[in-house]
């Protein structure tokens, strides 16, 4: 019994300790640097760092970016997930101004996006994005005049990366020919619902649970529960769980280290360029570094408007008690999604569900 939990915690400690082998190309990095700074420096050029910063937002899209495939099927992709952003924003921002009303549509869009994305068998980051930016706009302050100007910045962040995204598939496509993709298994129709109902009742749970608690930021409590339920099994939530919270530790003493050299605006924005291209080479390789540079990235993303100013001890500590709380809330999720008894319960229950409906219709 000792043997195997030495075992156990030898493995555990390799995987925490482990660069994973990645045949990404560093040219992905830079173009996501590209997509989310020039929107930020266009903000800060033109004195308005809050459009910069939704512009930044919808130059994320350029994440869903697929490699080696044709040119129509890489824009058609980027294109539908740009509005996809836009519809994202729009639907979080809509309902901010009550946050029970918040908390549910963020919940149901969570479960609509998660499904979707997993019935097209959506490569990673899938629905985390979507997710992400309707939970940020859901605590939005509501202003009904400013709803087109805000979706409209993410457009243009979008428009942006769909942009250089053409140019950078038309030079790599010269280079390399296109291959086929591999045959990718799509789960049931079943385990689809059944999984995707759990991640909105604990997206949307974790974001009411955050507005109750009077968090002054409760859109990372979401973001965090959804980044560690993105595990691929119980395990990997587990990991992911523990490598959030002491990668989450270690970034926010890097900002804290960080903070007395961003105090301009510009220099906020070109910290977030080399975070995010930082992010970007280590994400494939090890989730709990890449959190160590996603923490101070996000925290500057969020308060570039008062972190400034801010008192930097009472920033890191909310920060760290908002992500630690979705994390935990995750861990829960995760357990809850991948416990194989309710599962296979749940996906029988809908079955019989199904099978009792077409009877009825069918024999009145």
């Amino acid at each position: 019994m000792m043997q195997q939990i030495r075992q156990i915690i030898r493995a555990e400690a390799r995987a925490l300790f482990e660069l994973k082998k990645t045949e990404r190309l560093w040219h992905i990095p830079v173009l996501a640097s590209l997509c989310t700074g020039l929107p930020l420096l266009a903000g800060f050029a033109s004195g308005r760092l809050d459009y910069g910063i939704l512009g930044c937002i919808g130059g994320l899209v350029i994440l869903y970016l697929p490699t080696n495939t044709t040119l129509v099927h890489r824009m058609i992709t980027v294109i539908s997930c740009s509005f996809g952003f836009m519809v994202s924003l729009a639907v979080g921002v809509t309902f901010s101004f009550n946050p029970y009303l918040s908390s549910l549509f963020v919940g149901l869009f969570a479960l609509a996006v998660h499904w979707v994305a997993n019935y097209f068998a959506m490569k990673p980051p899938g629905s985390f994005f979507f997710i992400m930016i309707t939970s940020i706009a859901g605590t939005m302050p509501f202003e009904l005049d400013s709803i087109p100007t805000r979706i409209g910045l993410i457009g243009m962040g979008t428009m942006l990366a769909c942009v250089l995204a053409f140019f950078y598939s038309l030079l790599m496509l010269r280079k390399q020919k296109p291959v086929t993709e591999l045959l990718v298994v799509k789960k049931s129709v079943y385990s689809n619902l059944v999984e995707s109902v759990v991640v909105g009742l604990f997206v949307g749970g974790s974001l009411l649970a955050g507005q109750l608690l009077q968090l002054e930021k409760p859109y990372w409590v979401p973001i965090s529960c959804l980044a560690v339920m993105q595990g691929v099994s119980l395990r990997h939530v587990w990991q992911r769980s523990f490598q959030r919270i002491l990668g989450t530790f270690i970034g926010l003493g890097l900002t804290w280290l960080l903070l007395p050299y961003t105090s301009t605006p510009l220099a906020i924005c070109l910290s977030i360029i080399l975070l995010q291209f930082i992010i970007e080479m280590l994400v494939v390789r090890h989730y709990g570094l890449a959190v160590i540079f996603i923490t101070p990235m996000t925290l500057f993303l969020a308060e570039a408007g008062s972190a400034m100013t801010a008192d930097p001890n009472a920033l890191i500590y909310t920060r760290f008690v908002d992500i630690v709380l979705g994390s935990l809330i995750g861990a829960l999720g995760g357990w809850v999604l991948y416990h194989q008894k309710l599962r296979h319960n749940a996906v029988r229950q809908l079955r019989k569900t199904r099978v009792a409906i077409l009877r009825k219709e069918r024999w009145g």
